[in-house]
């Protein structure tokens, strides 16, 4: 693993008046699929809005604000959806449940070992099959996830846990057709997820990246380009993207643990849990100036990826009162990925196939 430092703004404290301000990166997992959370929030300030709401609305976290990550295509994208009525008439949603405040202990991460782990990783997602879709086939996706976001009602704020819910997402090979399934955060029956917009994370997008570990690194680093708080913080969580809610093409997945592990500052956690309480142990990344660690989980003996989360390591310097409530050891975001696989029509989960 290339054991070269990153160099860190807490170096040049001469200098700390002139850093920008802290990026609030989306954890990975959120970029790819920011449609149906501007849909959702664009409903819940329109209904908190009206003349009735009897409290301030919600306010977005920091780290599910698609504002400071979408492309200028996808703003348009999104003006477009909201001409439309997706989330229109009675099917309307009513948003998530809260649960208990998602945390865990903060545990202690070292470089040793990682780049071992990531090879036996990439060795792993090697040997296992990954059939190509055929056409008319979608790719299905489900997993349990939540967030942890600062809610604010009146004068008083506090911190607060989605409760842990399912997702289910379907996706065309070309991304442009899919369909979202996460109660209380879209309609009864779902969400269309269709789009003229190319993705990054579409199987077909995906199919044309190198499965060299050092191409694909060079491709990863140009994708996340001006995102985040550095470019090492960026191009990990991109990889982290490109792994989660999507289906890697063969030897895909394989490359880009290897080249996970040419990113300066990736380490390995003993134990971490994903959002299914499945244990396992994490290759992990810490975002220095937003204070917060993402954590990709795999299981313990087959090094299969379980799921992801983020969590907030330490209170970052330039960090608002608000932002201050949320405390080090606080899970932002978590998934854990239950079902990956082909169906051979939208809205078709496995079960339902003879």
């Amino acid at each position: 693993m290339n054991a070269t430092p990153e160099r860190r703004p807490t170096e040049w404290p001469h200098e700390d008046a002139l850093l920008p301000p802290v990026v609030r990166e989306l954890p990975p997992g959120r970029h790819e699929f920011h449609k149906e959370r501007l849909m959702a929030q664009i409903h819940a300030e329109t209904e908190q809005s009206a003349p009735s709401a009897r409290q301030t609305p919600a306010r977005t976290p920091w780290w599910r604000r698609p504002v400071l990550v979408l492309p200028l295509a996808a703003c348009a994208l999104a003006g477009a959806l909201v001409g439309g009525n997706a989330l229109m008439g009675d099917d309307e949603p009513t948003g998530l449940a809260t649960g208990p405040l998602l945390t865990t202990q903060v545990a202690a991460a070292s470089a040793h070992g990682t780049d071992g782990l990531l090879r036996r990783a990439s060795a792993a997602a090697e040997q296992a099959p990954v059939p190509a879709p055929r056409p008319g086939q979608y790719i299905y996706i489900e997993s349990v996830t939540a967030n942890t976001y600062v809610r604010t009602r009146g004068d008083d704020s506090e911190v607060v846990s989605d409760k842990l819910h399912r997702r289910q997402v379907w996706e065309s090979p070309d991304g442009h057709k899919g369909w979202l399934v996460e109660p209380g955060n879209t309609p009864k029956g779902g969400l269309t997820l269709d789009t003229e917009v190319d993705r990054d994370a579409a199987y077909d997008a995906l199919v044309t990246l190198p499965t060299d570990p050092d191409a694909l690194l060079r491709r990863v680093y140009t994708m996340s380009e001006g995102q985040g708080n550095s470019p090492d913080q960026a191009a990990f969580s991109t990889i982290g993207d490109l792994i989660s809610e999507s289906y890697p093409p063969a030897g895909l997945e394989a490359a880009l643990y290897q080249a996970a592990a040419k990113i300066p500052g990736v380490v390995t956690l003993d134990d971490a849990v994903d959002a299914a309480g499945r244990h396992g142990i994490a290759v992990a990344r810490l975002d220095e100036r937003a204070g917060i660690r993402e954590e990709w989980i795999f299981d313990r003996k087959s090094l299969t990826l379980l799921g992801e989360r983020t969590v907030q390591i330490r209170v970052p310097r330039h960090a608002n009162a608000e932002d201050r409530l949320i405390k080090p050891g606080t899970i932002l975001f978590t998934s854990a990925v239950t079902r990956r696989t082909l169906v051979e029509g939208m809205k078709e989960a496995p079960s339902q196939r003879s």
